[in-house]
């Protein structure tokens, strides 16, 4: 039944409320973007829930979006941004969009599969946490193709956020996370930093006001076609930390949106 779910998901409009939104952030991903399309929107669609997927456009200038736009998916929502704000930017505008009582946000390259998305919903859905976190970093995850620096890269950054941050999570910048609908509100209305920093920012927001997080070991591979400087962003990365403590410090993450959170934080 999975071509003709996907089919009336693709031609029929959403009749009953959205249950999960898939928020993909993209820039420049033109090579990519319809097969990541494809897969997510195949394997969501064969899971017999109403669900939408959301394209966060960060300012492509290649013909991302005109691809996106000729595909005419009648439960893809595409939002534009006039210029490039970061992926921490084009994140929070697809979770603010969302209407899904869940919403993951993954990578526009896959590097955790869609297919994995069934392990964090399983998590939310049976009250074990408020968040479900892709984790490349626990035992049992399934980690492929990954490069000497970039292995010592993430070992680094995990090693000063430990020491630093109040949150046990080992594996805070995997591009795989599930929220409840009530989460995300409060966690993205707070999120200042718009570059490649910002979930760390959203999980210390997270442990600063109680929600039940969990860590999931997931399957990745290092996808080819990177353009991501690893110098720059670790130097970026090490001005946000400080910023995030300087905004905490300065009352910027004060007064969230709803009242009432779980407390605790666990790992599996």
């Amino acid at each position: 039944m999975t071509l003709a779910d996907y089919r009336t998901w693709a031609s029929t409009p959403n009749s009953s409320k959205v249950e999960l939104s898939v928020v993909v952030p993209t820039f420049n991903e033109e090579w990519r973007i319809l097969p990541t399309i494809g897969a997510i929107a195949t394997h969501v669609s064969s899971m017999g829930i109403p669900w939408e997927l959301i394209i966060a456009d960060d300012g492509s200038t290649d013909s991302t979006i005109n691809l996106i736009q000729a595909i005419d998916l009648v439960n893809l929502r595409l939002l534009i941004a006039d210029q490039n704000g970061g992926k921490g930017s084009a994140v929070r505008r697809g979770v603010q969009a969302a209407s899904g009582s869940y919403v993951l946000f993954v990578d526009a390259d896959q590097s955790t599969p869609i297919e994995q998305l069934d392990l964090l919903l399983s998590k939310i859905q049976n009250g074990d946490a408020d968040i479900a976190v892709g984790s490349r970093a626990l035992n049992g995850a399934d980690v492929q193709s990954k490069g000497l620096h970039r292995k010592i890269f993430s070992l680094g950054l995990r090693s000063i956020i430990r020491v630093l941050f109040p949150i046990r999570i080992k594996d805070t910048q995997c591009g795989f996370k599930m929220f409840s609908a009530d989460s995300a509100q409060v966690l993205f209305d707070m999120q200042k930093i718009d570059g490649f920093s910002f979930d760390l920012e959203v999980l210390y927001l997270a442990h600063k006001y109680g929600f039940e997080v969990v860590e999931v070991p997931v399957s990745w591979i290092d996808a080819p076609g990177s353009t991501v400087d690893a110098g720059k962003v670790a130097i970026q990365f090490l001005q946000d930390l400080v910023r995030v403590r300087m905004n905490d410090y300065a009352g910027h993450y004060n007064s969230p949106k709803t009242a009432e959170t779980s407390s605790g934080w666990s790992q599996n």
